[in-house]
């Protein structure tokens, strides 16, 4: 009889094939509910309900650290994205560069949220602003009432005020109570109020630079298994993880036509050649070795701005069975 599990994550193009049967999941008879990161992440770290979900990387760093974690991750990493682009600010505060948010008042969702992580740790490696510099709000975006997902620490001297649970933080930017917001989510007073603007408006740019200084692509999100699942079936993660990454390499080999269009895009095939000209090749790899120099920064972060109690190597985030795959 094949095992009964659910999954919950975004429609991603590179889980698409998951979801609409083409990739299974072995040894699974699989329920899957396509759901907005944000809602997956607090119905994760607030009930665990799926067998299988996306995880926030900074959220399972944090809960793993103090053995609170209640799913165990596969390399599969779902969601990449640069950050530089994620740091929004008023352009009538003096904001020149990165040092000029010292002493700021700047908004995030959540503290603990993985654009933010990246965000504080690369104003920090690359520019010497330490999060202890800025004044950090939190609070919803767009809608009131937003807290942190799962219980927080902070490195000493880090200042965090909860906003008024009838406020957002797009509302403080825009009325100027806020200096700027780090966020995965553009801010809807973007393009609508010209006083706000990024704090990179050349970020493709800068974080192409920052790439190839680095090499280090950010990970948002990944994967996870429930643990009390896994104790029961401990094949199970490395059949989920071989369905991910059949499934990547299902959209990117989609991508990669040069004669169809799958995304709605006009340029798709050249971008797609950009990318690999960049990345030399695997411009979305999953597996711990391709990712190592992301996966290490990210550990770093975390445990330096204080959420995560020890520093985490990249090995112990992950399954076992999934750190390498037997090759015919």
């Amino acid at each position: 009889m094949p095992l009964k599990i659910s999954l919950a994550c975004e429609r991603y193009d590179r889980a698409a094939a998951i979801f609409d049967g083409r990739v299974a999941i072995e040894g699974c008879a699989l329920t899957s509910v396509a759901l907005h990161a944000e809602e997956a992440f607090h119905r994760a770290f607030n009930g665990a309900e799926f067998d299988v979900t996306e995880l926030s990387a900074s959220s399972y760093m944090m809960t793993l650290a103090r053995g609170e974690a209640p799913y165990i991750a596969v390399p599969a990493f779902v969601s990449k994205c640069f950050r530089h682009s994620s740091i929004y600010i008023r352009s009538d505060r003096g904001i020149k560069s990165p040092q000029d948010l010292v002493g700021k008042k700047i908004g995030m969702p959540e503290y603990q949220m993985t654009a933010c992580l990246y965000a504080r740790g690369i104003l920090e490696d690359e520019y010497g602003v330490r999060p202890r510099d800025i004044r950090w709000f939190t609070g919803g975006q767009e809608e009131p009432g937003r807290r942190e997902r799962a219980p927080l620490t902070v490195a000493e001297g880090v200042s965090i005020t909860p906003i008024a649970d009838d406020k957002t933080l797009s509302a403080l930017l825009d009325a100027g109570e806020l200096d700027g917001i780090i966020s995965a989510r553009v801010p809807s007073c973007y393009r609508v109020n010209p006083a706000v603007v990024r704090l990179f408006e050349n970020y493709r740019e800068v974080e192409r630079a920052y790439f190839r200084k680095t090499r280090i692509f950010p990970i948002m999100h990944l994967i996870g298994i429930r643990k009390s699942l896994l104790e029961q079936n401990p094949w199970l993660a490395v059949s989920v993880y071989k369905a991910f990454l059949a499934a990547k390499e299902l959209a990117v080999a989609e991508l990669r036509d040069p004669g169809v269009n799958f995304a709605t895009l006009p340029w798709v095939y050249q971008e797609v050649l950009d990318a690999e000209e960049l990345f030399a090749g695997d411009y979305w790899s999953y597996g711990v070795e391709p990712n190592r120099a992301t996966i290490e920064a990210m550990a770093r972060y975390s445990y330096t701005q204080g959420l995560a109690r020890r520093l985490l190597s990249p090995e112990e985030l992950f399954h076992p069975g999934t750190l390498e795959l037997s090759k015919l």
